[in-house]
């Protein structure tokens, strides 16, 4: 066999030596790919607000939009802040749909079952609304600065028929969880989410003017 061209600068060796590690660096890439994509292990659902407002009413048919929201709440991972604020999205547990969607659905249920009223739904179910709540999460996190799972909504009561925003408020509760561990994190958020809609409820329920004093709640105008 001829012998091989000796191209000046060029080390055979070292080029194999590199290939394969290159080869081992994409193989590392989408192993680190796969584990994220993998299904967690547990799902955790949100609950309704059982008994809010019962002797409250609710004024004509209610409208409950889907809630907005920034891209970190969007989906259905469990999100955690850091010391520094950096968002974060804990392991081993995920929300049972879409975070939005599960608040939209758990309000929606809350209200039902908190007040008199001809009728609450989501758009698209086919009832005429009078007015429409739209509503934002602003946080469902668990925070490590004060170890606490919060739960910030902000809510606006809409006139259908003349898009004026009748009332506006912030509902706000923390619930201290142990460890930033999913399955503590998840049933604290869940009981915050739960003091918020009973109190959304109980607002509504009540013109909305004015919302009962509860230690656990900040509520602030818009």
């Amino acid at each position: 066999m001829p012998d091989q061209p000796t191209i000046p600068g060029h080390r055979p060796g070292l080029a194999s030596a590199g290939l394969s590690a290159a080869r081992a660096a994409a193989g590392a890439l989408m192993l680190g790919l796969a584990a994220c994509g993998s299904a967690p292990s547990t799902a955790f659902d949100l609950s309704a607000a059982r008994g809010a407002a019962r002797s409250g009413r609710i004024a004509g048919q209610l409208i409950v939009a889907e809630p907005t929201t920034v891209q970190a709440f969007e989906a259905e991972r469990i999100v955690a802040k850091d010391q520094a604020g950096t968002v974060s999205l804990l392991g081993g547990g995920q929300w049972a749909d879409r975070l939005p969607r599960l608040v939209q659905s758990r309000l929606i249920e809350t209200l039902e079952g908190a007040s008199r009223t001809r009728a609450v739904g989501r758009p698209g179910d086919g009832i005429t609304g009078d007015n429409q709540l739209n509503t934002e999460i602003r946080a469902f996190n668990f925070d490590a600065r004060t170890g606490e799972a919060v739960v910030e909504i902000s809510a606006k009561l809409v006139d259908i028929r003349s898009g004026r925003v009748l009332n506006g408020r912030v509902f706000t509760a923390r619930t201290p969880v142990g460890s930033a561990n999913v399955a503590e994190v998840a049933p604290a958020l869940d009981r915050s989410a739960g003091t918020v809609f009973a109190s959304i409820a109980r607002w509504l329920a009540s013109g909305p003017q004015s919302l009962p004093q509860d230690p656990s709640l900040r509520v602030g105008s818009l």
